[in-house]
């Protein structure tokens, strides 16, 4: 199981100085030239979370609310916020900015939350050279509505795993930071995740 660690956010925030997380394992696909990483860090506030991909072939149709971002080239996070508390959310976004925000305990149970124009994410979405990337915050007071004893201290633990995917994209693909055992796409699994502790 690998481990990453949500680091203090500095005063000026400059993800190109905080640690890397590779979403690099590839599944159920052939090669691809697609790479992602992922950073996060956190205040007394919120988690701050910045997902970039190296990707030629940018796929971005969906913008509605009830659309879905994984049939684009999409950038996803799914966490459970408590230990011992099976329940995850995955937070999932297009460079639309497309999001599809979901709270269960496996993708059966999971029920999809509506936040209005990403609210309160604040998601922003930018095109790069190679690729683009997706930069939000998830507010602890949102995470408190579902979780109310959440706390973000130095050394807690919480589960978590990072995805690349494009189910439509003209190179289909799906990639994982802490590995899939599933035979088939999966992402909902959180027998799967990684652990990210609190800096």
């Amino acid at each position: 199981m690998r481990t990453h660690v949500i680091s203090k956010k500095p005063e000026h925030l400059d993800w190109s100085q905080l640690p890397v997380a590779a979403i690099d394992h590839l599944l159920w696909t052939p090669e691809v030239d697609i790479s992602a990483v992922a950073q996060i860090c956190y205040d007394e506030n919120a988690l701050y979370v910045h997902l970039s991909a190296k990707e030629e072939h940018i796929r971005a149709e969906n913008t509605g609310l009830l659309d879905q971002p994984c049939e684009d080239s999409c950038l996803e996070f799914f966490f459970s916020p408590i230990p011992g508390d099976d329940r995850y959310f995955n937070v999932e976004f297009n460079p639309n900015c497309c999001i599809y925000l979901g709270l269960g305990y496996n993708v059966d149970t999971l029920v999809r939350l509506l936040p209005e124009g990403g609210a309160p994410f604040n998601p922003k979405s930018t095109r790069t050279a190679d690729g683009w990337e997706i930069t939000y915050q998830i507010p602890y007071t949102f995470i408190r509505q579902f979780f109310p004893e959440f706390s973000a201290e130095s050394g807690k633990r919480i589960r978590a795993n990072f995805y690349k995917c494009g189910d439509e994209t003209a190179q289909p693909h799906y990639f994982a930071w802490n590995r899939v055992t599933s035979e088939t796409p999966a992402f909902h699994r959180p027998c799967d995740f990684g652990e990210l502790v609190f800096e």
